[in-house]
């Protein structure tokens, strides 16, 4: 019983702290051996000021008044002579593999240099040394079909690479990522791309620089001013103080939730109650043990009595019992926790992406984790020593209990505690959460014994077995409650982590946001003049599993239609949606709903506090769409593939007229009005470009959950009546099931053979990322409750030894004996598993308010400080139902099962070895 919980507390330290990054090993996996890396970053060679490790970055005053430089020659200008600098370039091309084609992420950095040590790692073969030469990730190599020692070509060029060999990213494990050397694939895929009139390929570079010395927080803010952003090693091993760092000054400043006393109070918090929780749950993990061994040793205690022995001698057996015991069970779990944990590493590793950092083994902290499992063996022994020296010597020869009455007192006090529980740890203060969880567990375990006498009313509509199980259970509450405790101290921990880890899941499920309904999909062509489109989506709809097609068109303005779309110049032109000034945003909204760019110095904290909650402030969404502002033409089937259930919506689209769904767009005569621009000049400055305004007869639809970026639907009646020209962009599909990774790359190979810039897209939705320590703790609180189960099963079945033999003197069956071993064990697991459910859900929900009322009040400062900080919080509280049913099915089967396989099947009573007359 102490063992297990030591088991699974070492093994999650240990995967702690393996799966936690040192600064040095962070710096090893970013910058390799270089002292810094630099680039321009998305501010495009404008002055910034950034944080010390280059997380966030701000232009320096107004972003539209910069003059852009983004030049190589000038990001390195100002490097002191000597310096040894090493392009790293990143960027996306179709690659050709076994099955298809693959939109893979190529990189081309000299990975065989000494600078990028620690940025990949070796697998299989060996980096590129040549340019005809490329490296693949392990993932891509899965993918793909490919092995090293294949060739990989990509789309646009007739040469083949040889795969010399397979590495992978320490931090992204599932990355498709192929490595070439500089200049090598990228630039002629892009020439090759160019020269065939389709989009050329959009590079990353940043620059890794082995400075001839440190590169220091001067040096990095020297570079800023020249809009170069930079990631030090000097800085990161020794950060500046937020005083010297112009990023953090300012009336206007970054706001960072995970550096604010509100998340480090939340933090304490979890840490906290968890650490206090697994105390209590192996003290009442190990109390049943100890009282159950008390009493089968009672016969030999009693004899020490008997001869002589007084009851400081017993309380003194007793507790040296629990000493030797602690000190077993610290060796054994500690021992099996570096077992468990080597070989549960590489299963931990693919489930978060990432590889450890090391087998990291902290000889202090696992030392505090046996000295806690000794100092347990003691307290656990505490009550039986006292019990057993309290006992006569006959009562102790003879085996006699006693008859002992309910007490009465013990109920109303475990549910003081309870109700006190419970109101401490959903109180204000963070820092009592664990204690009012504690207390509360203790008050449920308090009420064991009358809950128990509660359960056995449930008897009399159970078959015979099961009630004569749970009716012997409820006649020796002495042995049942201790039983019951134990397997609810397991259950507890694994339902609060259970729950908050769903609780966590849900927050961020709600923060992620979806491109199309889960399953749904787009293919959307750049340039489609001269195309036979519907040729190509039938191949989709050919290949793919689709269920509904819906084809989409865009606007297109201009002489030409084979224009990319959001292509401005002369010939072809662009159009705005105008909003209409009643519906404007007052912080800073152009008069076609462009925010601009440098709102929040345009505007003071108070009036975005007034204005936060504004309808027409609102950003609706931030999902791009392959049309500018959202304006997608199509007929009703896209309704159906959007998941919009809106019969007024449909109909609508079928009379030819348009569905808003962003009600800022509509006019107060019920219109839709939509600029056509052929001009650019006025719109560069941020003004409203001349052009002819065409109006379209709306439907405004309400309550739809979710667009996808879709602002509004023009069906193609309404843009033909309007005098709007409109050329095909692909269309949208929803699928019977989810297309596997070869039908996808066989139909991006068929997309490619027609020669047009073609981008496939397929909602796999929201995929958990829980982290390590709610990963690992689920796992090993889980580990727990079965060891938990089974062991109770044991102590059950040694209590009820005297019953089983009984059985077996007055001649019942193998198999009646099996199934009363069985239910009774089962009754005490399912009692458990109801009791710990209902225990383990508190400290989950008031580690969640916790962290509601500190992101809350996080937020509010923020917000009156003029920061930007986006929505409101969102902490939802979530019960894992699913696990809640699993674990009332499992566990008490489980342990009827396992007491039923070990009841032996022969047996007969044995009649003590000795007894007083013959001592």
């Amino acid at each position: 019983m102490i063992a297990l919980p030591i088991l699974g507390v070492s093994a999650a330290d240990l995967t702690v702290r393996s799966a936690e990054l040192s600064t040095e090993q962070m710096i090893e996996r970013t910058l390799g051996a270089a002292d810094a890396r630099i680039s321009y970053g998305d501010t495009r060679g404008a002055p910034i000021h950034q944080s010390p490790g280059g997380e966030e970055a701000v232009v320096v005053g107004q972003f539209e008044n910069q003059s852009w430089q983004e030049d190589a020659t000038d990001l390195r200008r100002g490097l002191r002579a000597g310096t040894k600098v090493l392009e790293d370039s990143i960027g996306f091309g179709k690659l050709y593999t076994a099955h298809g084609v693959l939109n893979a992420e190529i990189r081309e950095l000299d990975s065989a240099d000494p600078m990028t040590a620690g940025i990949m790692t070796l697998i299989e073969g060996h980096f590129p040394t040549r340019t005809g030469e490329v490296a693949a990730t392990t993932h891509f190599l899965e993918s793909s079909g490919l092995s090293v020692g294949s060739k990989l070509s990509a789309r646009g060029l007739d040469r083949e690479y040889a795969i010399v060999g397979s590495y992978e990213l320490p931090d992204e494990l599932k990355a498709e990522q192929v490595n070439a050397l500089p200049g090598a694939l990228l630039a002629p895929l892009d020439e090759a791309l160019a020269a065939g009139d389709l989009p050329g390929v959009e590079k990353r570079t940043t620059y890794l620089i082995g400075a001839s010395g440190r590169f220091t927080w001067t040096m990095v803010k020297d570079a800023n001013a020249r809009g170069v952003l930079a990631v030090s090693r000097a800085v990161l091993l020794d950060p500046p103080a937020d005083a010297d760092v112009p990023l953090y000054q300012g009336e206007v400043g970054v706001s960072r939730y995970g550096e604010s006393a509100a998340f480090q109070a939340a933090v304490l918090a979890a840490v906290g109650t968890v650490v206090g929780l697994a105390m209590l749950e192996i003290c009442l993990l190990a109390g049943p043990a100890f009282a159950v061994g008390a009493r089968r040793s009672r016969r030999q205690l009693g004899l020490i009595g008997a001869n002589g022995g007084d009851h400081c001698h017993i309380r003194a057996i007793v507790l040296a019992g629990g000493l030797v015991i602690g000190l077993a069970a610290a060796v054994l779990g500690i021992v099996f926790g570096l077992v468990l944990t080597f070989a549960l590493r590489p299963l931990l590793e693919e489930q978060i992406g990432a590889r450890f950092a090391s087998f990291d083994i902290r000889p202090l902290e696992l030392l505090g984790i046996g000295l806690l499992a000794v100092v347990i063996g003691l307290l656990a022994a505490i009550a039986p020593a006292v019990t057993a020296s309290r006992q006569t010597v006959l009562a102790s020869l003879t085996g006699r209990r006693g008859v002992r009455r309910s007490s009465r007192v013990l109920p109303v006090i475990g549910v003081v505690a309870v109700l006190l529980g419970a109101a401490i740890a959903l109180s204000d203060s963070s820092i009592l959460v664990v204690g009012g969880s504690a207390l509360a567990e203790l008050g449920v375990v308090a009420l064991t014994p009358a809950l128990v006498g509660l359960f056995g009313r449930i008897g009399r509509v159970l078959p015979l077995s099961p009630r004569l199980a749970l009716r012997d259970a409820v006649r020796n509450r002495g042995r049942t409650a201790p039983a019951v405790a134990a397997v609810l101290a397991a259950v507890a921990g694994t339902v609060a982590v259970a729950t908050y880890a769903a609780s966590n899941d849900a927050e961020q499920r709600a923060a992620y946001q979806a491109q199309l309904p889960p399953g749904a999909g787009r293919v959307t062509i750049g340039e489609s003049e001269g195309l036979d489109v519907s040729s190509m989506l039938a191949t989709v709809q050919r290949l793919l599993p689709v269920d509904v097609r819906a084809d989409v068109d865009r606007i297109a303005v201009g002489t030409r239609t084979d224009c990319s779309m959001y292509e401005a110049r002369e010939s072809c032109g662009h159009y705005e949606v105008v909003v209409p000034k009643a519906n404007q945003c007052p912080l800073g909204m152009t008069s076609t709903g462009r925010p601009y760019a440098a709102t929040s110095t345009q505007s003071s904290g108070a009036e975005r506090r007034k204005l936060s909650d504004d309808w027409r402030c609102k950003n609706n969404t931030s999902i791009s769409v392959p049309a500018p502002y959202g304006v997608l033409v199509g007929d009703e089937k896209l309704l159906t593939v959007l998941g919009i259930d809106d019969d007024a919506a449909a109909a609508a689209l079928a009379e030819g007229r348009t569905v808003s769904f962003d009600k800022r767009n509509v006019t107060m005569s019920n219109t839709i009005e939509i600029r056509l621009v052929t001009g650019v000049e006025a719109t560069e400055k941020g003004e409203d470009a001349p052009g002819e305004i065409k109006s379209l007869p709306v439907h405004q639809a309400t309550g739809v959950p979710d667009t996808y970026g879709a602002s509004m639907i023009v069906s193609p009646t309404a843009a033909e009546a309007a005098g709007i020209t409109t050329v095909p962009i692909g269309a949208y599909f929803s699928t019977d099931g989810m297309p596997t990774a070869e039908q996808r790359q066989k139909l991006e190979n068929e997309l490619d053979k027609t020669g047009a810039a073609s981008y496939l897209y397929i909602e796999e939705g929201y995929t958990s990322k829980n982290s390590i320590v709610l990963l690992a703790l689920t796992v090993f609180a889980g580990l727990i409750t079965i060891g938990a189960a089974g062991i109770v099963t044991g102590l059950a079945q040694a209590d009820a030894e005297a019953d089983l033999k009984t059985l077996a003197a007055v001649g019942a069956p193998p198999r009646v004996r099996r199934t009363l071993s069985g239910f009774q064990c089962g009754v005490v697991a399912a009692m458990g598993v109801v009791l710990g459910s209902a225990a383990g859900v508190l400290p989950a929900v008031g580690l969640r308010l916790t962290e509601k009322r500190q992101q809350t009040a996080w937020y509010k400062q923020a917000l009156a400080d003029g920061r930007e900080v986006g929505d409101l919080p969102y902490v939802p509280i979530v019960v894992p139902w699913e696990t809640l049913a699993m674990l009332l099915l499992v566990v008490p089967v489980g342990a009827a099962l396992l007491a039923a396989s070990v009841t032996r099947s022969r047996g007969a009573a044995h009649r003590p070895r000795g007894d007083l007359m013959g001592t």
